[in-house]
């Protein structure tokens, strides 16, 4: 799928979901579990709740969702009849939803010649549309799955696990993070009609994280500052656009476990537009807030 493609069905639906298929043979139903029964052989009694499950769950979202991420370690760990699971949810996926985009999340990446092999399974053996890839081993362990007309790189830039402080997280001298020199270095091994960037924000120290990613797609566009003196205190995020760019400037507020008007509020109460007002015709005023109880983000985005 090119990314023009891709783009169309995100407009077409007004939609970004994308639907996991991690698929634990310990959490589906008992309903479904009584089904397959009846209706497979003792020896494929996994590998039919695995694919019964999927399709269920790919029939009922697929109107609402351009993408599907099945992960490998759940077919895996179930050997043959796992991986048989496996195909049979992509020829389901590409017989029925042709046009939804399937990205198979194997976190691969090896020396050359090993990635070389894992692109050429997931690429040409399962014609899988994108696949997620480790980067941390350099270039010439990504650049074998780049070589791949219509197939995309999902490089795993930053998690949300706990564990993502000791290593992802680090600052140099200069402030800036591992994960972000990651992301500097591999803007130069591919494009934007093959690679983009796996990140999570499930915890509110990573959103700002998740910001700073987005701003590497548009870096040609705009010129990030983070704690931007301005007005009566500090903005957490300002985004200008670059010269001849013809984009709104951008005044982003980030808050915990208050509300995404609180963060706009501030925004107006403090003056962080005066930045910024030559844009003052094409200005938007983002508020974002994360509650750690329900861990959801709220966002509101204002044109003054």
């Amino acid at each position: 799928m090119t990314r023009k493609e891709l783009i169309q069905q995100i407009r077409e639906k007004q939609s970004f979901l994308c639907v996991g298929l991690d698929t634990d043979l310990n959490k589906i139903p008992k309903s479904l579990k009584n089904i397959v029964k009846k209706e497979y052989e003792e020896e494929e009694y996994t590998f039919g709740m695995l694919l019964e499950f999927n399709t269920r769950i790919i029939d009922a979202t697929a109107p609402y969702c351009v993408a599907y991420k099945p992960n490998l370690a759940f077919y895996e760990a179930y050997g043959m009849e796992g991986i048989a699971a496996f195909e049979g949810t992509i020829e389901y996926l590409k017989e029925n939803y042709p046009h939804h985009f399937i990205i198979a999340d194997a976190k691969r990446g090896d020396i050359g010649n090993t990635s070389a092999m894992y692109a050429k399974t997931f690429f040409e053996e399962y014609d899988i549309d994108a696949l997620t890839v480790a980067p941390y081993m350099g270039e010439d362990s990504v650049t074998p799955f780049l070589g791949y007309d219509g197939k995309w790189v999902v490089l795993l830039a930053l998690t949300s696990n706990k564990g993502s402080q000791d290593f992802q997280l680090m600052a140099d001298a200069n402030g800036e993070r591992l994960f972000e020199k990651v992301l500097k270095k591999s803007q130069q091994w591919g494009n934007q009609d093959r690679s983009t960037f796996g990140r999570s924000a499930s915890a509110e120290n990573s959103l700002a994280c998740v910001l700073s990613i987005a701003y590497y797609y548009a870096k040609n566009d705009y010129v990030m500052h983070r704690e931007l003196t301005t007005g009566k205190g500090f903005a957490d995020i300002v985004l200008i656009p670059r010269k001849n760019v013809d984009s709104p400037a951008i005044v982003l507020e980030l808050k915990v476990n208050k509300d995404a008007d609180t963060a706009i509020s501030q925004i107006l109460r403090k003056n962080y537009p005066v930045k910024v007002r030559e844009y003052s015709d094409r200005l938007l005023l983002v508020g974002i807030n994360y509650d750690r109880d329900t861990k959801q983000h709220t966002c509101r985005i204002v044109k003054p």
